[in-house]
């Protein structure tokens, strides 16, 4: 039996209804500021965030909606080894999605929810030997945290998931070589805060290089600091239980622009 298979053997632990409904309005919310941020990529890339209770089952998007479309009610529960289980929309998923996102909830218990993108910033730095430079404050919080998967083509076939996994390791980012980004988020605001900031530590980096003036780099010791303290940051939510007021304030937002978010 596959790995894989075993874990979906596993029955799901008896979940709070609230909690699933709070982690359905989350992962609603995140497809809906990926949009507004213009992170997405018309019907394609991924969002998935695993349901509440010990099973891997886990919701993504219907494949066809725009990420705009995308509410608490119609996304779809797919379990680990890529059966649908509930599809409110009769569409399916997109198996590139399943692929990626199946193997780091397998291997990953931390990994509640895994954000993948391809954004012309984030697909330009991962063309780059170099990969993502500490540079500034943006992206010296990856320093050290930050893994590489090289392409293999379009994500369909699942022999991939092996080796895709064993890059990422323990790290909660990975750039996927040309193709996009990746994070992975003790809860689903993590996730999309690791985005946000990954986004935009490709788009400044892309703007230093194309200024060509001498650049001045951080040193290792420095970057790492860095790194040190915004973990230290995300521990103080997914660990402490500290409140984590950057989400709220980002949900706040859609609740006055995008008021069926959370519906």
């Amino acid at each position: 039996m596959s790995a894989a298979a075993a874990h979906s053997s596993a029955p799901d632990r008896e979940a709070d209804p609230d909690a699933i409904q709070a982690m359905r309005v989350d992962l609603a919310a995140a497809y809906r500021l990926i949009h507004r941020l213009g992170l997405d990529d018309s019907i394609y890339t991924h969002i998935s965030a695993r349901l509440p209770g010990e099973g891997h089952r886990f919701l993504i998007n219907p494949y066809g909606m725009r990420f705009e479309e995308v509410t608490p009610q119609n996304l779809v529960t797919v379990d680990i080894d890529g059966r649908v289980l509930e599809d409110p929309m009769g569409l399916g998923i997109n198996p590139a999605g399943f692929t990626i996102h199946s193997a780091i909830h397998a291997a990953r218990h931390d990994a509640i929810c895994v954000l993948h993108t391809h954004t012309v910033a984030g697909v330009a730095v991962s063309c780059q030997e170099e990969g993502l430079l500490a540079l500034n404050q943006w992206s010296m919080q990856f320093a050290g945290r930050l893994a590489y998967h090289a392409y293999e083509g379009i994500a369909l076939d699942l022999d991939e998931r092996a080796r895709l996994v064993a890059d990422l390791g323990d790290k909660p980012v990975m750039v996927l070589r040309n193709h996009g980004l990746l994070t992975c988020g003790r809860s689903v605001g993590e996730a999309f805060k690791l985005m946000h900031n990954l986004e935009r530590s490709c788009r400044a980096q892309l703007a230093i290089q194309a200024a060509g003036a001498p650049i001045t780099r951080p040193s290792a010791a420095i970057a790492t600091k860095t790194a040190e303290q915004y973990a230290a940051g995300y521990d103080r939510i997914a660990i402490q239980g500290a409140p984590d007021n950057e989400w709220a304030a980002f949900k706040r937002m859609l609740a006055r622009t995008d008021p069926d978010f959370a519906q």
